[in-house]
């Protein structure tokens, strides 16, 4: 049957070269060109798939990419290239092109199928899971047959029967098994594979699927610049009772090797996923492993009088670690952490340019806790250096924490005002805006020789930042707003087109407009008439535009769509501005004027039903 398949698509030599997804291999990413299957760290004089088997492999991912018209059909060819594999497992897995197909078949495969491959790759003891595991290849084989763990309860709550549920144990008794066999390999190892640049990955996909949570596969979470920030959704599933005893077993055995926790960045990682697994599905474990970690890392010898967390909050690898210790931690472990190690120290961490990223996960896990006030006192007296250094990330948690426990906000914004040298005379206030937005002086952004003075020529707003947007976005959660609103109206037609067509700027705009009381949002409007055709015609300013119109009011928007309607054609023609002339119903607007406004009547009181609700 596979030879038939393959004939329906020619053989593509030249098409695209997929990149083996590989997080840490640094060296490992230079290698190019040479036969397929390459050795990975160490393999020696190991044996390669011959160029026979390879073509065969990478023609069955073409195959695979078609799709398939049934479950049959596809059974079928699964079960058939699963013959092929039989026998020479390791060597398919070990292969670039090879892993890469099974990579994608495995998820295809039945649990059965799954759990033959593994006891293949793991031979008769279990003992090769170590090679293959290690291996810049077959890690990533190991990872997708191990994750295939989560499907465990899927297939009996697909079929009731009393036979396809027999059937169904037994199939996943087998991969059970395997995923045991190899949590026993990496407990034997474990130093070893947790320094491993592959095999720790695999130590860290294991922790998941014992833990019964699961990620995004490593080929498909990599995340972009933007979203770095962002942690990886997990899903949740059910596990064996045999999981819930290996678990508590490998997180043993992982606390004999804490000392590589804070001396390797690879090994740190695995620390990392077994503290957030634990936090998310075992917090009892969690609770117990974060006290030992922090007893660890304070335990360390370390100059007289200094303690040793502030050397390893200072390390590239550690700091990590903290930073997870920290983000999970409990309250009282939190305030022993501030009170015996960091109390008189926060503003050196700060402007260190590792140990500031530490004190940032500090402050916004100390913003649910009454530790805020003392972290705030302390760190509010450096906030000009901090600004200095362009540690930005600890100003904008500092201004986020306390937008979200509701303490010192008039605080922070003096501190602001003086930092950015506007805050005397009281009429340098209405400038505030431009300068948060920009991280600029006040001089700086008015060309002043001198500080003194009141600076009467209008500057055009320019040099809007990503971290003063989110410094303003911080500040505009605040209950008092009505500097940064101000300072908002009295920015020019032209300037808040510019801030609506920025890419920083329009974050900035929307969050102001759309957290203000309904007359606060009215006066931003009318400062806005005669920009809306503009707006609408601009890919971040139709957001901003949309985001208002929201938000605002009946009469609000009727003076949105009367200025919109005469520009008919040009909206309609806009691939921006054609998407808000349809959310906007001005066709609509302009046929059947009381109907249309009888439907934005009740969609307002809706709107403050839900809201009141939320409230």
């Amino acid at each position: 049957m596979l030879a038939k398949t393959e004939e329906r698509r020619p053989k593509k030599v030249g098409g695209k070269k997929r990149r083996h997804p590989d997080e840490d291999g640094e060296g490992e990413k230079k290698r190019k060109g040479g036969e397929e299957g390459q050795n990975s760290q160490g393999d020696g004089g190991r044996k390669r798939l011959d160029a026979l088997s390879v073509g065969y492999f990478r023609r069955v991912g073409e195959r695979l990419s078609e799709g398939f018209e049934d479950d049959e059909e596809r059974g079928m060819f699964v079960e058939n290239v699963l013959s092929e594999v039989k026998g020479q497992a390791t060597l398919v897995a070990m292969d670039r092109t090879g892993s890469i197909t099974l990579q994608r078949l495995l998820p295809l495969s039945s649990l059965q199928q799954v759990g033959e491959v593994l006891a293949e790759l793991g031979g008769e003891s279990g003992s090769e899971f170590k090679a293959v595991s290690c291996d810049r290849c077959g890690g990533h084989v190991v990872e997708s047959a191990v994750r295939q763990m989560s499907r465990w309860t899927d297939s009996s709550q697909e079929d009731s029967s009393a036979a396809a549920e027999e059937e169904d144990e037994e199939s996943c008794s087998v991969l059970e098994a395997q995923v045991l066999s190899l949590g026993q390999v990496v407990r034997d190892n474990s130093a070893e594979f947790i320094r491993h640049v592959h095999g720790s990955h695999v130590v860290r996909t294991l922790l998941h699927v014992l833990a019964g949570c699961i990620g995004p596969p490593r080929s498909e979470a990599r995340p972009g610049v933007k979203d770095r920030r962002v942690a990886p959704q997990l899903t949740d599933f059910e596990i064996p009772t045999s999981f819930w005893y290996e678990m508590k077993n490998l997180t043993e055995t992982l606390m004999e090797n804490v000392n590589l926790s804070v001396t390797d960045a690879v090994s740190s990682a695995v620390f990392q996923t077994m503290l957030t697994v634990c936090h998310r599905k075992r917090p009892k474990l969690c609770k117990q492993l974060l006290k030992r970690i922090v007893e660890y890392l304070t335990g360390r010898g370390s100059a007289s009088g200094v303690s040793p967390l502030l050397v390893f909050l200072k390390d590239q690898a550690s700091s990590h670690l903290i930073e997870t210790i920290v983000q999970l931690s409990h309250k009282s472990l939190l305030c022993n952490i501030y009170k015996k190690h960091l109390k008189g120290q926060l503003v050196d961490l700060a402007l260190h340019p590792i140990a500031n990223f530490p004190v940032q996960r500090l402050t916004a896990a100390a913003a649910k806790h009454k530790l805020f006030l003392k972290l705030f006192d302390e760190l509010v007296q450096g906030l000009e250096a901090i600004l200095a250094a362009g540690h930005m990330g600890v100003i904008i948690q500092l201004a986020e924490s306390c937008a979200e426990s509701g303490e010192k906000q008039s605080e922070m914004v003096q501190c602001l005002l003086h930092a950015f040298h506007c805050a005397e005379p009281g009429s340098r206030h209405v400038n505030c805006l431009p300068l948060f937005m920009s991280l600029l002086t006040y001089e700086v952004y008015f060309h002043s020789e001198t500080a003194e003075g009141n600076i009467d020529t209008e500057v055009p707003l320019t040099s809007i930042c990503y971290h003063g947007s989110r410094l303003v976005q911080a500040l505009a959660r605040f209950k008092e707003r009505s500097l940064l609103l101000s300072s908002l109206r009295t920015l020019s037609p032209a300037d808040l087109l510019t801030l609506a067509s920025d890419p920083a700027g329009s974050h900035v705009l929307q969050a102001l407009i759309t957290m203000s009381s309904d007359k606060g949002r009215g006066k931003i409007l009318k400062r806005l008439e005669g920009q809306y055709v503009q707006m609408a015609c601009s890919r971040l300013g139709s957001r901003v535009l949309e985001a208002v119109w929201s938000n605002a009011s009946v009469s609000q928007k009727q003076n949105i769509a009367q200025e919109l309607v005469p520009s008919e054609s040009q909206l309609r023609s806009d691939q921006f501005a054609r998407h808000v002339w349809a959310k906007f119903a001005l066709s609509h607007f302009v046929q059947r004027r009381a109907h249309w406004q009888e439907i934005q009547t009740g969609e307002s009181k809706k709107r403050k039903l839900f809201s009141d609700i939320l409230e």
